[in-house]
């Protein structure tokens, strides 16, 4: 980069930090909300137009646009549309209930549906131990290594053999996005994600444009798997798998999941916070998917199978030069926005549902929020190596959200369509979960050679099974196993109500 890019990178920097302050401070200045709920729910406040990007960006950042693309298929582009699945039942299922029961975290509609509020602490720490051990330091690594791609900069050897200079911008975008957290709380980071939003999707479809025009709109050469959107079983999503697991992941990572659905909390009102998540689903389907699996596909043509490379790499190729400083300033938002949204729902779980509730019901939070800030930003800096050795970002992530998703949404679900639960029936549950799920991925579907080189699946001639079915498997066994902790452990007999009457409760 020369010195004139460079000044457009920190130029436009600058200006997104300017227009995000003014429009916060103006905000504060008329908003009448206590400290608390200026901090976790911008005062309740947000507009439809601010809930929209809020929760598009806070999904959208280089673990999207590095990982999808670095598996260099059409494929992937399923995990985009298929949330449009979860976006429509956070707005008109969940959402209302949520409001109904004044929720600043998900986990409070839990304590306040379940007998006793063990299971509000037990998954609130497990939505803690997500951001910190995997959101929060894979955003930070992903923008890393997509920088050092874009901009050619050779990897180097530190202690430990770590990657310094990977070290060193992962460190850069997590100071400054937790400032921004820290600082600002969600209505910095709601604004923040809607001003950049604009210009990193408006400049990833013109990516998208001239990655095609490069071969010519000719996409022949490229092998047919990549090009399917039908997957094989051998494949990473196989076509059956659409109708069974993938749409209850879609249903946690949407509408249970405290990084997403506090952006939809932080509305004046139901109705405005629909309309956001009715943007934001369109925007899903429309413009999110061809932007996170065409650059992959044709960086395969071009370059071949190189990865999580593969984005960083068209990008210098197609993209003129003097736009590098203006790309790396919109990547740059793409990685503050996302880990700064993961971050203030960090800080908000463990505030609400922790120092409050165990510690210090009256804690000055303004101090609190930069304390737990400051913590969650050094260990996420910290964990940064443990993601480098990853084959696949994003395969690798949806394994590892697997270990939380399915148990969590099976508490959600007998608490909406069961009454008289026990909170222990439903920790019972959720840990069997997470075993089973451990045992399934990390055992069974693991290549062994006491298989013969083939998982156990596969050796029994279950050649289908693939580890986004077993989430089913993992869902409806562990409520099985909570209804049943309920009736013969707890001695309480379970009244199936179902969503109809949930929501009306």
């Amino acid at each position: 980069m020369n010195v004139v890019q460079v000044a457009v990178f920190f130029g436009l920097m600058a200006a997104l930090a300017y227009f995000t302050y003014a429009k916060v401070s103006a905000a504060k200045a008329a908003s009448h909300a206590s400290a608390d709920k200026e901090i976790f729910l911008a005062g309740g406040g947000l507009s439809w137009f601010f809930v929209a990007g809020a929760i598009t960006l806070t999904n959208l950042s280089t673990d999207q646009l590095v990982g999808m693309n670095g598996a260099q298929m059409f494929l992937l582009a399923w995990w985009e549309i298929a949330g449009f699945i979860g976006l429509m039942l956070l707005a008109f299922v969940f959402v209302p209930i949520y409001y109904r029961n004044n929720c600043t975290t998900v986990t409070e509609l839990l304590e306040k549906k379940y007998n006793g509020g063990s299971i509000r602490t037990v998954i609130s720490g497990l939505f803690l131990a997500g951001n910190i051990f995997i959101y929060l330091p894979a955003v930070i690594y992903s923008g890393s290594l997509f920088i050092q791609s874009l901009f050619g900069i050779a990897p180097s050897e530190g202690l430990f053999g770590i990657d310094n200079g990977l070290i060193i911008i992962a460190s850069v975008f997590a100071i400054v996005g937790a400032a921004y957290a820290i600082l600002g709380g969600l209505r910095a980071v709601a604004v923040l994600d809607t001003y950049s939003g604009i210009g990193i999707l408006g400049l990833a479809l013109v990516v998208v444009f001239l990655a095609v025009q490069a071969i010519g709109f000719d996409f022949s050469g490229i092998p047919a798997e990549r090009l399917s959107m039908v997957g094989d079983n051998n494949s990473q999503i196989p076509w059956h798998t659409l109708f069974t697991g993938m749409i209850f992941i879609q249903i946690f990572y949407w509408s249970t999941n405290q990084n997403i659905t506090q952006k939809a909390l932080a509305a004046p009102n139901v109705k405005e916070a629909q309309k956001g998540i009715m943007a934001a689903a369109i925007i899903r389907v429309l413009i999110v998917p061809p932007i996170v699996v065409v650059p992959g596909v044709v960086a395969y043509k071009l370059f071949g199978g190189v990865g999580d490379r593969a984005y960083g790499m068209l990008v210098d190729q197609v993209l003129p030069s003097w736009t590098s400083g203006l790309f790396a300033a919109m990547i740059a938002a793409a990685v503050l926005t996302t880990y700064s949204a993961v971050m203030n729902a960090t800080i908000t779980l463990w505030s609400v549902d922790f120092h409050r509730k165990f510690i210090n019901p009256d804690v000055d939070v303004v101090r609190l929020n930069r304390r737990v800030g400051i913590s969650a930003m050094i260990l996420s800096i910290a964990l940064v190596p443990l993601y480098a050795n990853a084959e696949s970002i994003i395969d690798l992530l949806q394994q590892l959200n697997g270990l939380l998703s399915m148990p969590i949404l099976s508490a959600f679900a007998a608490a909406l369509l069961f009454r008289n639960m026990d909170a222990r029936a439903a920790v019972a549950g959720l840990v069997y979960g997470v075993g089973i799920y451990a045992f399934h991925t990390f055992f069974l579907y693991t290549d062994r050679d006491i298989w013969g080189g083939t998982t156990y699946y596969r050796y029994l001639g279950f050649d289908w099974l693939h580890y986004i079915d077993v989430m089913v498997f993992v869902l409806f066994s562990s409520i099985a196993v909570a209804l049943l902790t309920n009736r013969f452990v707890c001695g309480q007999r379970a009244q199936f109500i179902g969503f109809a009457k949930a929501q009306a409760a």
